[in-house]
């Protein structure tokens, strides 16, 4: 703490000094007695310095509008938006959301500690504060091929460099938790020991093994997905995220377990959310306008989107418009449909604290990352028997579970045919951060394509390109596309390239601004309707999930079709 500031907010506090802005004429929210005040805010070097009555060198009136504390969203993945953590800063400010909780596991599955080291010095030149949880799963299981592996001893060196580092971010392999394997045992002790929290991933696991991640001292779980699951994980002791984002909406599902006498478990997060998106409908805004709209009470609902998640992680200048806490509070005009006028972020409001900030330059190591070889047609046949059903991997809109189906098979020749009429398609996950040849191939049931593919360098964890289609010719063609551009997303039609988002920072961020980004990802879904598609889901995301074998049923991955449930490999047929 600077000593000089230090004199400066005492004197401040203490009327000796005029506060350098002062906030007259709002209705401030008390998240500690859930009330709302008459008073003055005093700020003096970003810093709330005093309710009360002030006189400031600037003075803003609030003209009777209510004054929140700054949203802090708990667990999300700023890869996900596929822009820099400048960049998203930028898209989520005018939100309300001032703090952010990130976990980097995807670009460290491509790209390691450089990865993570990037999207670091990126946050110190963000206007909202992000605050790292480090990958505890790189890769996500053990015999998956990520572009690197983070063991213990290449994280540990982080909890010590960066105050920015909160602890262990989810912990997502339970085989290794409960088998007690050396270095995820390791990664555990390694962040008790620092004084860091550890963040669970318990996606369908029952209570004995939440019993089990509690021992380990893993402190919040995401991954609820029912109100039962929630008060399971609440008297285990444990915080309860209610995530809305892209794909997974579990926030109606889980909201029934939260009660005045165990809401201060809980908050909210958003995991994984679209640019486009978060610009339309917004990001911990939206929640609590859907929890408020569910019937929660509002000032509960302000109060898990800063304090409760503030507390979580011991972030004790975050969380309340108080004195001692940063000045990140957000002026509205309608408390239930959270209606934002202004946001301010340490006493400066957004577009000021947004402004003139520029990128960080793009490390070498996180540029051409597509290194699959050329593949021809018969490397993506899919032999198949006529006397035998298949295994098909069935799609659940807005869900990242999916279901394992038995087919009859679709055969011409002795080889799969994608049949639209039964929406059975090709999928495959290609290994992409080698020039080895390795191709995961299968069939799922869901999309609605009646033509062309879809294809993308986002597949979680691993970050393998993955590709939907109706046939080979297109499959291939996305291949070849996002191969040219580094990575990204691509819709394809009889062999051409429809719409194309190139993602060339490890496959996964864009180098461009936030609003080229989110228009490019309009052009995108627009283009989905020449394949057919007219789900109301969002099909790039969920096709983004189907490689991750940590959540069940049935996954496609580079090595081949995961049973999540036996925790195998099986085949198509």
């Amino acid at each position: 703490m600077n000593k000089e500031s230090l004199k400066h907010r005492i004197k401040a506090a203490s009327h000796a000094e005029i506060a350098d802005l002062v906030i007259k004429n709002g209705k401030i929210l008390d998240v500690f007695n859930l009330e709302w005040m008459d008073t003055d805010i005093a700020v003096t070097d970003g810093i709330i310095v005093g309710l009360g009555t002030f006189e400031g060198r600037e003075v803003i009136d609030a003209g009777g509008q209510k004054v929140v504390p700054g949203f802090i969203d708990g667990h999300v993945h700023i890869e996900s938006s596929m822009v820099t953590p400048l960049e998203y800063s930028k898209a989520v400010l005018p939100h309300g959301v001032t703090t952010v909780i990130t976990d980097p596991h995807e670009i460290a599955n491509v790209s390691g500690e450089a990865g993570i080291r990037f999207m670091m010095e990126e946050a110190e030149r963000a206007p909202v504060s992000i605050f790292f949880m480090l990958p505890s799963s790189v890769p996500a299981t053990k015999f998956e091929a990520s572009g690197a592996r983070l063991t213990a001893d290449k994280l540990s060196p982080f909890y010590s460099s960066s105050a920015r580092v909160l602890g262990l971010a989810e912990v997502m392999d339970y085989v290794s938790v409960k088998e007690c394997d050396d270095d995820m045992i390791t990664k555990l002790a390694d962040a008790q020991g620092s004084g860091k929290k550890i963040d669970g991933h318990m996606a369908g696991l029952p209570p004995e093994l939440v019993n089990i991640y509690r021992t380990a001292s893993v402190t919040t779980d995401h991954e609820v997905t029912t109100a039962e699951e929630a008060l399971e994980r609440i008297k285990r002791g444990m915080y309860v995220m209610l995530r809305e984002g892209s794909v997974a909406k579990n926030l109606k599902q889980v909201l029934p377990a939260v009660t005045a006498k165990n809401a201060r478990r809980f908050f909210y997060c958003t995991d994984d959310k679209h640019l486009d998106e978060i610009m339309i409908e917004g990001s911990v805004d939206h929640q609590i306008r859907l929890s408020i709209k569910e019937g929660l009470d509002p000032l509960i609902a302000y109060q898990m989107a800063s304090l409760n998640a503030a507390e979580c992680y011991g972030l004790s200048a975050k969380g309340a418009v108080a004195p001692g806490y940063d000045a990140d509070f957000v002026f509205l005009s309608d408390v239930e449909n959270v209606t934002i006028e202004r946001t301010f972020v340490k006493g400066i409001e957004a577009e000021t604290a947004a402004g003139g900030r520029e990128p960080v330059e793009i490390p070498e190591r996180l540029l051409n990352t597509v290194k699959t070889p050329s593949l021809l047609s018969e490397d993506l046949e899919i032999h198949l028997k006529n006397d035998q059903p298949m295994k098909v991997i069935e799609v659940i809109p807005n869900h990242l579970e999916t279901k394992l189906l038995t087919e009859e098979p679709s055969i011409q020749n002795g080889l799969f045919q994608a049949d639209t009429s039964r929406d059975l398609l090709k999928i495959a996950t290609i290994e992409r951060h080698s020039s080895e040849k390795e191709v995961g191939l299968g069939i799922v049931k869901g999309f609605g394509l009646k033509k062309g593919a879809i294809a993308a360098t986002i597949s979680h964890d691993s970050h393998h390109f993955i590709s939907v289609g109706t046939n080979n010719q297109d499959m291939l063609h996305a291949l070849s596309v996002l191969k040219s551009t580094g990575g990204g997303i691509t819709v394809c039609l009889d062999g051409m390239e429809v719409q194309t988002l190139a993602l060339p920072i490890s496959g996964l961020l864009s180098d461009q601004p936030a609003d080229a980004v989110s228009k490019q990802l309009e052009l995108l879904n627009v283009s989905l309707r020449k394949l057919g598609f007219n789900g109301n889901y969002n099909p790039f995301l969920t096709l983004s999930f189907l490689a991750l074998p940590v959540i069940p049923e049935i996954k496609m991955t580079s090595k081949g079709l995961f049973d999540v449930r036996q925790f195998r490999f099986v085949p198509v047929q």
